[in-house]
């Protein structure tokens, strides 16, 4: 699998749990991560699930519905699970070194484009109204949702990390 995976992985993860429609993995989706991660539009969702059938990845079968018209119900095939462990065994991206706005801070004044405290003091307001839609975020997450908190706690981890290392960049690059 490639690192730009989009919500492939999730819509596979789910179908290992069980055979699904794509109107219930989105709702899956929704349930298991709230609002902490935008589930992607139902649309997004069949183009995945056509891309992950073409590669051999599930399989879609036809389930007469009385009274409506029939719905594809998409099964992990073993290809797709093979795909899924590998996902699983795959360590996830560590630090960044190749971090854009540290070469923004290093070129612009290199360049005389920017000034290079206008650039910190501009990214640390970005990161604190960031701070304040995660706070926004968790206060209105069901509280039973552990998961979604967790991921919005990561979030402002990672953050308030941002913002620290902001400060190390203005002590000792002024």
């Amino acid at each position: 699998m490639t690192r730009r995976l989009g919500v492939r992985p999730f819509l596979l993860a789910l179908l290992a749990k069980e055979p699904a429609h794509g109107y219930e993995l989105k709702q899956a989706l929704e349930q298991t991560f709230g609002s902490a991660y935008p589930s992607p539009n139902i649309g997004q969702i069949y183009v995945t699930l056509g891309r992950l059938e073409k590669d051999g990845l599930v399989r879609a079968v036809d389930v007469e519905q009385s009274n409506r018209p029939n719905k594809k119900v998409y099964y992990l095939t073993a290809a797709g699970r093979e795909a899924l462990d590998d996902w699983v065994d795959e360590p996830t991206e560590g630090p960044r070194v190749r971090d854009e706005f540290f070469m923004k801070l290093v070129l612009a004044p290199m360049t005389g484009i920017a000034d290079r405290m206008a650039l910190i003091n501009r990214q640390r307001r970005h990161y604190l109204s960031l701070m304040r839609d995660l706070n926004e975020l968790a206060e209105r997450t069901d509280p039973d949702n552990q998961v979604a908190l967790l991921l919005i706690e990561g979030a402002m981890l990672h953050l308030q990390a941002d913002l620290d290392w902001l400060e190390r960049c203005q002590e000792d690059l002024s």
